[in-house]
């Protein structure tokens, strides 16, 4: 996610396979859409056999509402038509996307943040349908192309202050007290905490969190240190619960040793590939609980 060349990385996924997977999804989804929408409008008990028939009146109201009942979505009905005719490949294979998406199978409608706006933003949306689903990117000149096709996804522009060159002594400021201090991360006095998010994403609990930006490939690229520390005091202070926190190019070292430490290997779930799955619980009523689990 990110600046538009990077979308435009070597890709490891067949994007046939890309595709089949994507509209297999999609196409479950729909499914379960349609079936819900049934469900819900059918009657309580079958109509009398002996009943008059409803007027002609009655009868378009009902035709209306069953129309809109099993009316597809906009960003579901967008979504799969970009998917159908587009030759790109999102930045995250089959198997990486499946763990996420099995996630919100599980908990949307939910509040899901998510790092970076790509290619993939469209399906995670549509898969979160009738719940927030938020871009936080760093590019606006890309906001304004993509949210151009897509305008309902909701995209803030972020101002990042950090070179992945610093990473080693963010490293160490990382590890002072204030850093460790489960709090709003807007007050924060930490050196990781980003200052640069709007408000209303600080006050939102999120139930999923992607970081899947910003940019981090070069040593002046702004890095995802602080996006990764974020993310895990967000989880951290939610009122309870806990929360899904996926980090993607866990290849690369300031991803991988960040997530490690900021959203503790002791609570990670699973990887697949280049996707590290973390679940972390709220602190907020436990003074007592370690900044990470004691393994």
């Amino acid at each position: 996610m990110g600046f538009p060349h990077i979308h435009m990385r070597s890709k490891t996924q067949n994007p046939l396979n890309m595709k089949l997977l994507l509209l297999g999804i999609f196409l479950a989804f729909l499914l379960l859409f349609v079936l819900r929408s049934n469900l819900s409008s059918a009657p309580e008990s079958p109509s009398p056999t002996n009943q008059d028939p409803p007027s002609e009146e009655i009868q378009s109201g009902l035709t209306t509402t069953c129309s809109q009942c099993s009316k597809l979505p906009a960003s579901v009905s967008q979504a799969l038509v970009h998917y159908a005719t587009s030759n790109i490949t999102p930045q995250q294979t089959a198997s990486e996307i499946s763990v996420s998406s099995r996630v919100l199978e599980r908990k949307s409608p939910c509040n899901f943040l998510v790092f970076g706006l790509g290619h993939d933003s469209p399906m995670w949306a549509a898969l979160n349908y009738g719940g927030r689903t938020v871009f936080l990117e760093e590019d606006k000149a890309w906001i304004e192309q993509v949210t151009t096709k897509f305008p309902g996804l909701e995209t803030y522009h972020v101002v990042y202050d950090t070179k992945v060159r610093h990473a080693d002594d963010l490293m160490k400021v990382g590890q002072q007290d204030d850093c460790t201090v489960v709090g709003d991360a807007r007050f924060s006095k930490c050196g990781l905490a980003l200052k640069g998010v709007p408000s209303d994403v600080y006050e939102v609990e999120w139930d999923l969190i992607m970081v899947d930006a910003p940019t981090g490939y070069f040593s002046d690229a702004p890095g995802r240190m602080g996006a990764i520390y974020t993310a895990g005091m967000m989880a951290r202070y939610r009122k309870d619960g806990e929360t899904d926190v996926f980090v993607h190019d866990v290849d690369r070292t300031v991803e991988d040793k960040f997530s490690k430490a900021f959203l503790c290997k002791g609570y990670m779930s699973q990887q697949e590939g280049r996707l590290r799955h973390f679940t972390i619980p709220s602190h907020r009523d436990s003074s007592d609980k370690p900044f990470c689990p004691k393994r």
